[in-house]
């Protein structure tokens, strides 16, 4: 059994968005923006945001956070999301999920110029992403992609199992997996026997918020095993995927926390260089 160590590869991206962020700031005279809209005190979203912006400012990307009262309104925030589409220090705008109760998300991440959705949840972004088209991928997909390509896991032919259909990341990474020329399978709560499908896969990836939800008995001997899970529990931090049971029966595996977390980070960054160079490029008329 390999970890697919999340954080030392983390490190290794960073590393090179630095240098990659602080040479466009040299050719272009323009600084990366990413604007960060938080809106209520939801203590697990606030402990995101820090992270985001302090890895930011590692990567010499200018973070600047707009943090919103709870009671705002729909109207209003649309008209803070509009307001940062026309302006020019930011190349990338995520809104913060989950958002409190009477907010339309979809409605809101949809206004987000497309261009500038970072975070790849806009429509416009996923529907190109069903097409197979050129997209701003999402975070967390992207960075197991990243990930896997990292340890050279070829997913060609590979059998794959998506436990979890979310907007976020199940159906995104499904569309990935594809995209890499596996065979994939997606499951969710409704889906009968589990177990025997997750058992037949080559690479298992599990994103449903359910502590240790997935134990030895439901994975293959060898398999590749993806946990995109942070619960926790008595102040500790547990995977979807029973990691003392399970590690043992595979190949590769994630820890959590240090897996996939620390990359969802790095591939948000990534997405706003790219947004950047998209930019500017539209703005010179290349």
């Amino acid at each position: 059994m390999i970890l697919l160590d999340g954080k030392q590869y983390s490190k290794k991206l960073k590393e090179a968005l630095k240098i990659k962020a602080t040479q466009l700031i040299e050719t272009n005279k323009v600084t990366p923006g990413l604007a960060i809209v938080l809106v209520g005190n939801n203590p697990a979203s606030q402990i995101y945001v820090r992270n985001k912006i302090k890895d930011a400012a590692f990567c010499n990307i200018y973070a600047e956070l707009f943090l919103e009262d709870e009671n705002i309104s729909q109207e209003k925030l649309v008209k803070l999301v509009q307001k940062l589409n026309k302006d020019d220090r930011f190349h990338g705008i995520i809104v913060q999920l989950p958002l409190p109760k009477g907010l339309d998300e979809q409605a809101i991440i949809d206004t987000i110029d497309e261009a500038k959705d970072v975070d790849g949840f806009g429509t416009i972004n996923k529907g190109k992403l069903f097409c197979g088209m050129k997209a701003m991928e999402s975070a967390t997909p992207k960075g197991i992609i990243k990930l896997l390509d990292e340890y050279k896991i070829n997913l060609t032919g590979m059998n794959a199992c998506v436990v979890g259909r979310s907007n976020i990341v199940g159906k995104p990474m499904a569309l990935m997996l594809l995209n890499k020329n596996a065979t994939v399978t997606i499951c969710h709560s409704k889906t009968k026997d589990l177990g025997t499908i997750t058992k037949r896969a080559d690479l298992l990836i599990v994103a449903v918020g359910k502590d240790r939800f997935i134990k030895a008995d439901m994975v293959k001997e060898g398999a590749v095993v993806v946990d995109v899970g942070t619960n926790r529990i008595d102040g500790k931090l547990y995977g979807d995927v029973d990691f003392a049971e399970v590690a043992p029966k595979t190949s590769y595996i994630t820890p959590v926390p240090g897996g996939v977390g620390p990359l969802t980070i790095c591939t948000l960054l990534e997405n706003t260089l790219i947004a950047y160079e998209n930019i500017l490029k539209t703005k010179k008329g290349e």
